[in-house]
């Protein structure tokens, strides 16, 4: 058994071919996931974390996509897998539920059908024992009657109904990492706590890694264990919760959380917008919004990430030598409980 990460990213990289010229959604992005380790990537929308997830399988279409980096998966590079290598591993060992079901499910053929078909794809089990396991993702994901409603059609399911079959899909082959895509942002409160106990249960019961996606800070306090915080393709901030909810370190991270209802002042949201992926700006993809920005913040590349803690790393030149970080101080604290009981979606 190897000691390596079940997943490591390092420099992961994708652009696209546009009229517009080249576009850059994930620049250089490094993330790693344990077995059994939940990590979050947070962030605005538009900052890159879905199709940062997308590139991970190749699920980028290429062209006009491209893909560049090293993705190691149980210390199996990925980049040098063939497609039917690749479609082995999808579904079975690393799943994904993706943002919108509408798109993602087949009309033409019943839910349980569809979640009974995943399960046989990879694995050698009968029509019926592959309904029967059905039938349980359906009433563990909380569908009611689920017995009854495994015949249904995905037109008969509401969109929060979808999202939950989805999940019971990605759930269906037991994989040792699920990658979810906004996986809750359909569902009513009650629900979305019990798909995330369900994904903790069976986090703690198979081993599982999870990479989540969100803008749900909420959420982010329930289930992570580490955090990434990103921001126009590249990686601000991370660190664990308490790192990131109560010490924040990067001014993009105090100023995503100071517009948390009961947290912060500035509930209008952060002044400006993300920068142009086909023209980013030169030194720190946050200096032309950051009320701390010098001229140096504006030259060469991103700053490299430096540790602030342990485990926990911010990429801001105020943590470099030869500037004063005690400048970034001057922020409004913003550090509080991370059990928050409500976000800013």
């Amino acid at each position: 058994m190897t000691d390596a990460p079940l997943l490591n990213v390092e420099n992961l990289t994708t652009s696209f071919e546009t009229d517009a010229g080249r576009l850059i959604a994930v620049d250089g992005l490094d993330v790693t996931v344990e077995r059994g380790e939940t990590v979050c990537l947070v962030g605005e929308s538009g900052s890159g974390k879905t199709v940062a997830t997308e590139s991970i399988t190749r699920l980028v279409e290429e062209p006009p996509g491209s893909v560049d980096g090293t993705v190691r998966f149980r210390g199996r590079d990925l980049g040098t897998l063939s497609e039917p290598e690749l479609r082995s591993i999808r579904g079975a060992e690393i799943a994904h539920i993706f943002q919108n079901p509408q798109d993602a499910m087949n009309h033409c053929y019943t839910v349980g059908w569809q979640i009974a078909e995943a399960i046989r794809v990879h694995e050698d089990v009968s029509r019926a024992a592959a309904k029967a396991r059905a039938v349980d993702l359906l009433d563990r994901v909380g569908i009611a009657n689920a017995a009854a409603r495994v015949d249904d059609y995905p037109h008969e399911f509401s969109g929060g109904q979808k999202q939950r079959a989805m999940i019971a899909m990605a759930l269906a082959t037991e994989p040792a990492l699920l990658i979810a895509d906004e996986p809750t942002t359909a569902l009513d409160v009650t629900v979305q706590a019990r798909i995330l106990r369900l994904v903790n249960e069976l986090k703690a019961e198979y081993g599982m890694g999870v990479l989540f996606i969100t803008h749900d800070l909420g959420v982010v306090s329930e289930i992570a264990d580490r955090i990434v915080v990103m921001y126009a393709g590249k990686a601000m901030e991370r660190g664990d919760p308490v790192d990131i909810f109560e010490h924040p370190a990067h001014p993009y991270t105090r100023r995503l959380l100071a517009c948390l209802p009961g947290v912060g002042s500035d509930h209008g949201g952060i002044p400006g917008s993300l920068p142009d992926p086909t023209d980013p700006p030169d030194g720190c993809r946050f200096a032309p919004r950051c009320d701390h920005a010098v001229e140096a913040c504006s030259r060469g590349e991103q700053p490299a990430e430096i540790e602030v803690g342990s485990g926990h790393c911010a990429s801001c030149i105020h943590y470099h030598e030869g500037y004063d970080e005690s400048v970034l101080a001057t922020d409004e604290a913003v550090g509080a409980d991370p059990k928050w009981e409500e976000s800013d979606d």
